[in-house]
């Protein structure tokens, strides 16, 4: 198995003409255009969602509260001008006219200096204008008034005695000011808008500060994550984040950590099963190397004593490839199943009764349980494929069973599946084992196992076996007290899906 295939940094040796076809999907694309950090993409999205909020207050106030301003300021000249009105009623009744001198004084005193009064009597002539020269007014001469005379620049008010009688009417508007707006109004409006624009411009900046602050605290753990990413990659697979917390990115963070330590696991796993498969196929040749040369040089005989321990070697060799094809089609899907509905109670016992006399030569207890209680235990699988993973599992108790232990197997009925388990009184796997106890040439005891004749290869086949049944097994197990292993089969075969590989 090459080496190349383990190690994290290391370029494969290819032609040309592969690596170019790599590089076009492993190498980084480079741009010459200068890139926009997050922070800056936030800042600025930041920044135009308060230029658009203060548009649309802007917007809002114009057409809105413009209108409303309006309506408060003609209300006001209103009650100005029947202020006005009422005065003028008053002193119509006392003399029974108005002097052009009392009506000038009346605007001089009642009226601001910027809002102008037309005064007409019961025939609608006009008897005061502001519009008109001093002196001509004061005298009485008609002239021509430029008051403006539409609805929405002036406000009329009638002039009625308490008697009910109509004896004339006020005019009142601000001069120099089409819409009723005087100087205290107009300075107000000003002072309004002027306020507003200052606090679109706070807004907007204050927006641009908590944009670059929430974009650093979000742009550093990325960053973070994109070093430690970065370290991995050149084959620091000791790199971490150590991030903590309930947030994603933190939660990110510690999914990276737990993904980089399963790949470092996974990838001194493999390195171990470099050297395991180098040490399981040199064994058996070196053992048959020597006993060829020994009777080539006629040390040993060629008997068929010496001939039989080539022949054992050859078979154990035989035994690891067969196991590696095995588990090579499981994983690919490519063995077909063959489906057959199957009582897994005599099923069982038949391969129980077939193993009796192995656990027996082991000095090993073997015991069959039927624990259905009489309900269906029919299944639909292949019936040599789950032989083949039961007798893995009962091979693996009896190689961790010291002399004089039990193994058990027994059936049981679930509301979907069907149990089988086999429970020992073996040494035992550690907790933090278990987890990879599926994993191809993994054993607990190496040396005892390969005394025994193990290859670390039965349990993964015997998954692969169990998934393609749409099944799954269970491990429960305490060190210096036993293992039982449990196999779920569905009652019902579910078709498999086609899967497609890529090859690369």
């Amino acid at each position: 198995m090459p080496s190349e295939r383990f190690e994290i940094g290391k370029r494969h040796k290819s032609s040309p003409e592969k690596s170019s076809s790599r590089a076009s999907w492993n190498t980084p694309r480079k741009d010459n255009r200068p890139g926009i950090s997050y922070a800056t993409r936030m800042a600025f999205t930041f920044a135009a969602t308060s230029v658009m909020t203060v548009l649309i207050m802007v917007g809002v106030v114009s057409v809105v509260w413009g209108g409303v301003f309006s309506d408060y300021t003609r209300t006001n000249m209103k009650d100005i001008a029947e202020v006005t009105a009422q005065r003028l009623a008053v002193a119509y009744e006392e003399d029974g006219a108005w002097t052009a001198e009392y009506l000038s004084s009346v605007a001089e005193t009642t009226l601001s200096s910027d809002i102008g009064i037309q005064v007409t009597d019961a025939r609608g002539e006009i008897v005061y204008d502001d519009t008109w020269p001093a002196a001509s007014a004061k005298r009485g001469h008609s002239l021509t008034s430029t008051a403006p005379t539409d609805a929405e620049g002036s406000v009329t008010t009638p002039i009625i005695t308490t008697g009910g009688t109509t004896v004339g009417s006020v005019r009142v508007w601000v001069l120099g000011s089409d819409v009723l707006l005087s100087k205290a109004d107009n300075a107000f409006r000003d002072r309004t808008f002027n306020a507003m624009a200052l606090a679109a411009l706070i807004a907007v900046c204050i927006s641009i500060i908590i944009g670059f602050l929430v974009s650093h605290m979000l742009t550093s753990p990325l960053r973070r994550i994109t070093s430690t990413a970065k370290q991995v990659r050149d084959g620091d697979l000791s790199a971490r984040t150590n991030m903590r917390g309930d947030d994603e990115i933190d939660r990110l963070g510690e999914t990276f950590d737990e993904m980089a330590t399963s790949l470092e696991r996974d990838l001194k796993h493999e390195r171990r099963i470099t050297s395991d498969v180098a040490h399981e196929l040199r064994t058996p040749l070196m053992g048959m190397l020597a006993t060829v040369e020994a009777m080539q040089d006629g040390v040993m005989p060629a008997d068929d004593e010496h001939l039989e321990t080539v022949a054992t070697e050859t078979r154990r060799l035989a035994r690891l490839v067969q196991q590696m094809l095995d588990l090579s089609r499981m994983e690919a899907k490519s063995a077909p199943l063959n489906i057959e509905e199957v009582d897994m109670v005599p099923f069982v016992q038949q391969i129980v009764a077939g193993q009796h006399q192995l656990f027996h030569d082991h000095d090993l207890r073997l015991r069959f349980n039927d624990e259905t209680q009489g309900r269906d235990a029919v299944v639909e699988c292949d019936p040599d494929m789950i032989t083949q993973a039961i007798i893995n599992i009962m091979s693996n108790a009896m190689r961790y069973t010291p002399e004089g232990g039990w193994v058990v197997v027994s059936v049981k009925t679930g509301k979907r599946d069907v149990l089988i388990s086999v429970s020992d009184t073996g040494i035992g796997i550690a907790k933090e084992d278990l987890p990879r106890i599926f994993s191809r040439f993994w054993r607990a005891d190496a040396s005892r196992a390969r005394e025994a004749g193990g290859l670390g290869v039965g349990l993964s086949l015997t998954q692969q076996i169990i998934e393609r049944h749409h099944g799954y097994i269970a491990v429960d197990s305490e060190l210096e007290k036993g293992t039982t292993f449990t196999i779920h089969l569905p009652r019902e075969h579910t078709p498999e899906t086609p899967s497609t590989t890529m090859e690369n």
